[in-house]
This record gives C-alpha cells, structure tokens and sequence, in this order.
C-alpha cells in the first residue's frame, strides 16, 4: 500500500512520499545509509551556523547501544520501535556557543536537522518516525547528558512491514487517510487568521 500524500498543489515526490508508519519490519539498516542520513542532518540550516543538535544513535545490529536508546521511550513506542533498524535521540545545546546566550531557535533548527535526515531516508527507501514520547530524565542520566543540553525527541528508522504482514491491531492506523489542514488554515498575512493574498 502507498500512501503517497495528495496535495494541493505540486511538490517534490519524496516530499509526497514521506510519511511515518508504526509498523516496521526487522530488516537491518546498513552503516552506509546510516552515514548518509546523518551527513544530511549535518549540512541543515541553523542561526549563525551554530548547528545546536545532537544525535545519540545506534543501529539495531549492535544489540546493547540500541536497547539503551530503545530503553529510553515510553513503553507505547518501546512496542512498535523495537523492530527498527536505527534508533536515535535528539538533542539541543540550548546556548549559542559564540557568546553563552540562550538559543531560542535551536529546536527549530533540530527540526531542521531531523527534517533533512528525513528526505534522504525517504530518497533511500527507508521510513522514518519520529516522536516525542521519551523519558528524557532518563535519557540523560542514561547517556550522562550534560548540562547545557536537552534531550527532545527520538527517531526511528527503518523499512515499513508489508501490508500483507500488517498486525489485525495496527492495520487501520496504519491505512488510514493522511489529513492536513488547508493553506488557508494556517498561512496569513495582515491579521491572524486571515488567509495570506496569494492563497485566497
């Protein structure tokens, strides 16, 4: 089953074809493509260049790093990103390291990161899902986060299970429809929630 997104107007087909399923199967992700998917996230934007994220990060074959990662989900995710072949946590220095001033930005700019890690899976072949349902006290007393950085979400990677493999559970999550808001809904102009001119 494709769930190719169907937009509105034209854009990149592994834009259309990015999406984030919970089932995956047990195939491996190889290093090569691990390497590419964070040089990806490497060269993302970020204000002034400051490049604020952090990746920890295992692949499943080495069994010990992945299930200190996988340890670190709540149990809801725990189910499902066990089966994947890359785990990562990402995190934010959350001060600009030119003059120690708060980052506001610096999530945004992980996001860019997580983003651009995104479209190469996609161009790969791989499936990416990423979340918020972590236990990050956990997390850095697991991984001896220091201060100064934050430990925001988590990212699985890997190839998505065959629809003809699909749990009964999982198969209406996993082929349901994938609704988005209108560009109306959420791009203005002159005054909130006021459809920007070139959309009307």
């Amino acid at each position: 089953m494709s769930k190719q997104a169907t937009p509105d107007h034209p854009i990149h087909d592994l834009l259309a074809r990015r999406w984030s399923p919970y089932a995956f199967d047990d195939r491996p992700v190889s290093k090569e493509d691990a390497l590419a998917l964070f040089e990806a996230a490497r060269w993302a934007a970020s204000s002034y260049n400051e490049q604020p994220w952090r990746f920890i990060a295992a692949l499943r074959t080495d069994k010990a790093a992945f299930d200190r990662i996988l340890s670190c989900l709540v149990e809801a995710n725990q189910q499902w990103a066990q089966h994947v072949g890359l785990l990562a946590l990402g995190l934010i220095s959350t001060t600009f390291s030119r003059n120690g001033k708060p980052n506001r930005v610096a999530l945004h700019d992980l996001g860019l990161a997580a983003a651009n890690l995104t479209v190469e899976a996609t161009a790969r072949g791989l499936h990416v899902h990423q979340m918020a349902g972590i236990d990050a006290d956990k997390a850095r007393v697991t991984f001896g986060v220091p201060e100064g950085f934050e430990v925001c979400t988590a990212i699985a990677v890997g190839y998505r299970l065959p629809d003809d493999q699909l749990p009964v559970e999982m198969r209406e999550r996993e082929t349901a429809a994938r609704p988005r808001r209108a560009l109306r809904d959420f791009v203005f102009d002159g005054r909130w929630e006021q459809p920007a001119a070139f959309i009307k």
